[in-house]
């Protein structure tokens, strides 16, 4: 993980670096100490070291009534999902893709990449040109190859950890003795995180996350979201800027522009840090905020009412036939 500069008296991005590490450290530890995982040698959820089988095994179900059953199945698993998604749902629709910029352990992996490759090239991803004078030594690529391998790695075993018993998959994988198909999934997996760490991070959290998707979408319907809002009024304040908003944002998108433009922003306000260190001997302060929205063409995807409310009729409707 590494630690974002920005102005001592802004504590935003250190408060969003403990969100981060301690997910992440939750994304690796989870399956060993039982928090959460999928068991597939007892073919059943493990829910805080408990069997999660939704209280039905197979004689209940042979001794019990319908009504029991199905009671049950409402109890345990209908009704849970029927909280869970309007409440992740809620959560977009107010404040964005909040769970990208403050918890996933993907966007961490994007932000520690971008910022590696940005101190060898001077670009923060592959697909941007190169800066005069920093091509970056092989040994630096090749650190970075290994970083990004190393990364992808620790990632494959997590997630097979979240499928087999960790401790026995930690033992066999140190002493030589894992299996065919286990081994096969590392090697795959392996590969390709590796291949979307060093290509494809942003791209993936862009196009490539449903969850990142929908959780745009939702918070897109709501003009007065959270979002990061740049006031205009004051825009000349931006004419001796390098640009270090834009440079900031590790999903490379337009910091200062419209809410539909910023359609995959992830609420990390690294934009906002970068102007408040700009703007730190400016008295009237930053350019960049995060603040509710006001509902416009420019903050919701299809602005029926805005659009209506911009509609004059003629004062005198038109004829009808001949």
């Amino acid at each position: 993980m590494t630690v974002q500069q920005a102005n001592p008296k802004d504590t935003l991005q250190s408060k969003r670096l403990i969100t981060r590490a301690a997910f992440f450290g939750l994304f690796l530890l989870a399956p060993v100490l039982n928090i959460f995982r999928y068991d597939l040698t007892e073919t059943r959820f493990v829910l805080f070291g408990f069997p999660l089988s939704f209280n039905l095994n197979l004689d209940w179900v042979a001794q019990s009534s319908p009504a029991d059953v199905a009671s049950q199945i409402l109890l345990w698993f209908i009704l849970p999902i029927l909280i869970l998604v309007p409440s992740v749902l809620w959560i977009a629709w107010k404040w964005g893709r909040i769970y990208c910029g403050w918890l996933c352990p993907h966007f961490s992996v994007v932000e520690t990449i971008n910022n590696l490759m940005t101190r060898i090239t001077g670009r923060p991803t592959l697909w941007e040109a190169l800066r005069k004078g920093r091509r970056g030594k092989a040994i630096h690529w090749a650190g970075l190859a290994l970083v990004c391998a190393l990364i992808g790695f620790s990632w494959a075993l997590a997630m097979l950890s979240y499928l087999l018993p960790p401790i026995p998959l930690y033992t066999d994988l140190v002493t030589g003795n894992l299996a065919f198909y286990p081994s096969v999934f590392l090697a795959v997996a392996t590969t390709v995180f590796t291949l979307d760490f060093l290509f494809a991070r942003h791209l993936f959290c862009k196009y490539g996350c449903a969850f990142g998707v929908v959780q745009s979408i939702a918070w897109m319907t709501n003009g007065r979201g959270r979002m990061v809002t740049f006031d205009t009024a004051r825009a000349a304040a931006c004419r001796d800027c390098t640009k270090a908003c834009d440079a900031a944002c590790p999903m490379r998108l337009p910091t200062r522009s419209h809410k539909r433009a910023k359609f995959s922003c992830t609420q990390c306000l690294q934009c906002v840090s970068a102007c408040r260190e700009v703007q730190k001997d400016n008295p009237e302060g930053s350019l960049l905020h995060w603040q509710p929205g006001e509902p416009s063409r420019q903050t919701v995807l299809i602005p029926v009412h805005q659009l209506n409310s911009n509609h004059k009729p003629d004062s005198k409707p038109a004829r009808q036939g001949a």
